[in-house]
This record gives structure tokens, C-alpha cells and sequence, in this order.
């Protein structure tokens, strides 16, 4: 039987995953950006397939944080990150969170420049991020039915 074993280095200390953990490291390495996104969010699912349209050129990796490996892969992000908002993840391992990894995506994307000017706005950036933590906390009874309450028992015990 053979087991996948990958080494990463992070802040100078050698990390072994061993296992199914090891399967998600590395998923995408052609793409430079990962995007992590709360998978029991339905919301958040729709979200998803609108940004995979719109990445034209292919820089996105997007995975759900409940994919195994993902904690493995950037440990630096805890669970607890994971349920508050939408991780960046840049080359470099430079993370991003809530709404300032939605301007950066933003920017990312074609055209998305037409949009993100917004941010230069002296008050915007607050309220974006004000207005982005109000969805997160409410994002299982956005559009939702009884299917996302799943997902909101999921968050509740993470937290």
C-alpha cells in the first residue's frame, strides 16, 4: 500500500502531511491564486461559478475549505478563518480576507478594474468590509431554504 506523503516548507519549519490530506497540496500549481470558499454556502456556490466564468484567463484555483487538505495546505488559516469569510491565497502564500480578498479578486479579473476603482473611495473600503461581514454572518439564510441549514450547523460547531 502506498501513502501520499508531501513536504512543505513554511517559515523556515519542515511540515509532513501524510495521507488524504497530502491529495489536496499542490491541487493546481499552474494556477498562481487559490480562492477558498465556504462550500455549504449556496450562496457562496453561485458566487463561485460567476467567478469561475469570469477568470478568463485561468489564474484561479477555487476550492471549498472542507476539501480535505486544505487546512494542511495553508496552515497558517484556521478553521475559524475559514468560517468568518472568503480566503485569498497569492503566490507567496500573501493572504487576503472578507472584503479586501474580493477587490483583490477583483483586480484579478478582467475588467474587473472597472469595479474595484470603487475602493479608492476614502469611506468605501469600511463599508464593503462592513457590509461583507454582515453577509458572512448571514449568508445561510440568504436565498437559501432548509437545505443551508447544514451549513449553518456546520458553522456554528467550527466556531
Amino acid at each position: 500500500m502506498t501513502v501520499p506523503v508531501v513536504t512543505f516548507t513554511v517559515a523556515g519549519v519542515a511540515l509532513h502531511v501524510v495521507g488524504s490530506d497530502a491529495l489536496a497540496i499542490g491541487v493546481d500549481e499552474n494556477r498562481p491564486w487559490t480562492v477558498v470558499y465556504d462550500g455549504n454556502c449556496k450562496v457562496c456556490g453561485r458566487i463561485v461559478k460567476t467567478l469561475r466564468a469570469w477568470d478568463k484567463r485561468g489564474v484561479l484555483e477555487i476550492v471549498p475549505s472542507q476539501r480535505p487538505g486544505v487546512r494542511a495546505r495553508f496552515p497558517w488559516l484556521t478553521a475559524k478563518h475559514y468560517a468568518e469569510s472568503v480566503q485569498l491565497i497569492g503566490p507567496g502564500g500573501t493572504s487576503w480576507q472578507g472584503a479586501a480578498a474580493v477587490e483583490r479578486l477583483l483586480d484579478l479579473l478582467p475588467k474587473g478594474g472597472l469595479i474595484t476603482w470603487l475602493f479608492s473611495i476614502p469611506f468605501v473600503r469600511p463599508l464593503a468590509e462592513k457590509f461583507y461581514r454582515w453577509f458572512a454572518r448571514n449568508r445561510y439564510h440568504l436565498g437559501c431554504g432548509e437545505h443551508c441549514t447544514a451549513g449553518l450547523h456546520q458553522a456554528e460547531r467550527d466556531h
